[in-house]
């Protein structure tokens, strides 16, 4: 009855990490397409440099938040088979993600200043 539950605990952890890995991709899928079309339609407007750079912190966060779920399931996979590959790519991911975070916290305080006051300003709140 053990090796049942542990199967099934097992299984069920799989498929979470599937699941939350495919929102990943998902969102980082979703962000490109929006980017791409907002960046066409800022293409053919004057004084583009100020709404490019919205966009392009827009879909950094989104970046950040794919690299949250990817996180979130890997921590999931480690849970269940940890070897020291999975331990090895969640190190790799949480660096990165720590210091994309870093440099995207600055991007969005640089940006806030650059903002005037009739337009709304980017937000970090992904």
């Amino acid at each position: 009855m053990n090796d049942t539950v542990l199967q099934i605990f097992s299984s069920a952890a799989g498929l979470m990490e599937l699941i939350v890995d495919a929102l990943a991709v998902l969102m980082v899928g979703v962000a490109a397409i929006d980017a791409a079309f907002r960046s066409l339609q800022n293409a053919f407007r004057p004084s583009r440099a100020l709404k490019q750079r919205t966009i392009w912190l827009n879909f950094a966060g989104w970046i950040l938040l794919a690299l949250e779920f990817s996180l979130g399931a890997d921590v999931i996979g480690t849970a269940i088979a940890p070897t020291w590959d999975t331990i090895g790519k969640l190190g790799a991911i949480a660096v990165i993600r720590t210091f994309l975070s870093f440099f995207l916290a600055r991007d969005f305080r640089d940006a806030r200043s650059l903002v005037p006051e009739s337009e709304p300003a980017p937000t970090s709140d992904k």
